[in-house]
Parts: C-alpha cells; structure tokens; sequence
C-alpha cells in the first residue's frame, strides 16, 4: 500500500452509509503502551457506503476488511462495497441457519409474538449466551483472524452487521492479545451504544403500530451494547481456560512469537 496511513485519530467521521465506524486506536495496554491509530478500525458493514463513504475509506490505506456477517445477513443487507486494493475476507461468526425463526419473528412478529420471545429479560439472556457461545464455539475463526493481522492484514477493518456484537467480540479478542486491558476494551465497546452509531432496525412493519416503544423496549438488547455481554465473553474465557494467556496460547494457538508480530503492527512504537 502506498497511501499514507493516519498517525492521528480521525475526527468523528459522519460517514453517511455507514455505521458505528471508529478507529481502535489510544486504548492503553497492561505494559503501559497503547493501541496506534491507523492501524484497525471498526464499523457496521459497508454494503451501503456512498461514493464520499467509499472515497473516505479508500485513503485509509487498508489491506483487509473483514465481514463476519453470515448469507442471511449479506441478503438482507447486500455485500459490502469493493475498495481499490483491499482485500474482503469473509468470516462467518454465526451460521446463517442459526436462530433463523427468531430473527424473522424479529423482523415479522406482532406484539404478542415479540413478547413471548424477548419479555422478561429473554432478549438480554439470548445475547449473553451468544457472546458466551461466540467465545468458546468460534476459536477457529478468532485464530484465523489473529494469524492474518499477525501476517501481512494491517490496517484492516473488521465489521459485522451493527459493528457491534460479531465484530466487537473480534476486536476484543485482538485487543487482548496485544495486552490491552479489559476496562478499556470495554468502554471502547460500549460506543457501540450511542444513539448515531447503532443499527438501524429493519422491521416489515415499519408504522407507529409496528415500531411502537414496546416493540422498541423489546428489541433493544438485541440491539444495543451493554456491559454485561462483553463482561459473558470474558467470563467464559476465565471459566473454560483459566487466564487470557491461556485462551490465546491453547484456545486460538497463537504463540509467543505470533502475539510480539501483533504487538508489532498494532501498538505504538514508544
């Protein structure tokens, strides 16, 4: 790549076509060093970018975006957009199949229905279990991910649909192997949740009726971030290997010498 790379952080871009984009860079390490901008970022997906939206983004200097989004999702919401000399690696983190009459009651469901599925905290404990579930089921697709930025994949993006959840937990699992504490991983999560960055809900009936406050109340866990699901993430990773050194040596088979690449190509040189 011959662009040149941002060393500062970006103001807070208002990418039309695109949601929830930031750069992961300023977020302080264990060691006492710090994430280094222009090296990843984060965002919704880019299948609706505009040409000003694509412009911005090509002068990134990226090497690789990375879309964990599954089939159904590229159906609904389209593929993301081609950007010269980027490379688009696809990664499923769910499998299209999985929660698929769920989803559609989401999109579909009148009140009664939407009650029954998400009332009484069901939507926030269906979230919990899918973060808990993406962390131990999905080490093959965190390796792979870890390996490429390792390798030769920065800068890069990483986005799912929301940017918030798939996409989250992968900048998570990167960030920890590069030492950044957790405190931090997680307040940078949690600007997922702001008002201008979210997802935009998609419901076939989109009246007063059909996008009511309740409906609205209903949906929002599986819309929103809280800190209780990424705090399930790294439950799970203390609860099935002990410690994130062990997660990251025995869970995704990164060595030492894999994790100094990354410290490499994604911390400040100082």
């Amino acid at each position: 790549m011959t662009q040149q790379v941002p060393q500062v952080p970006p103001t807070e871009t208002a990418l039309t076509g695109v949601r929830n984009f930031r750069d992961v860079g300023g977020l302080p390490t264990e060691d006492g060093r710090r994430t280094a901008f222009g090296r990843l970022y984060r965002s919704g997906h880019l299948a609706h970018a505009t040409a000003e939206d694509a412009l911005f983004l090509g002068g990134l200097g990226l090497h690789t975006v990375f879309d964990f989004r599954n089939s159904t999702d590229h159906k609904l919401d389209g593929y993301d957009i081609e950007l010269a000399g980027v490379r688009n690696v696809n990664i499923p983190l769910s499998d299209p199949a999985d929660g698929a009459e769920f989803w559609r009651l989401v999109r579909d469901g009148n009140i009664e229905q939407l009650r029954s599925i998400l009332a009484n905290d069901k939507g926030t404990e269906r979230m919990i279990h899918m973060y808990r579930s993406t962390i131990v089921n999905r080490t093959a697709e965190h390796s792979r991910v870890l390996h490429a930025l390792a390798q030769d994949s920065v800068p890069a993006l990483m986005h799912c649909a929301a940017g918030k959840d798939r996409a989250g937990l992968s900048i998570a699992v990167s960030l920890l192997a590069v030492g950044v504490e957790r405190e931090a991983i997680e307040a940078d999560y949690l600007k997922s949740d702001d008002p201008h960055r979210r997802y935009k809900v998609k419901r076939t009936d989109m009246s007063e009726t059909g996008m009511s406050a309740e409906v609205m109340e209903l949906l929002n866990p599986l819309f929103g971030a809280q800190a209780t699901y990424l705090a399930a993430a790294f439950t799970a990773i203390d609860e099935t290997w002990g410690t994130t050194e062990r997660y990251l040596a025995e869970g995704l088979g990164v060595s030492p010498e894999t994790r100094e690449r990354l410290r490499e190509r994604l911390l400040d040189r100082s």
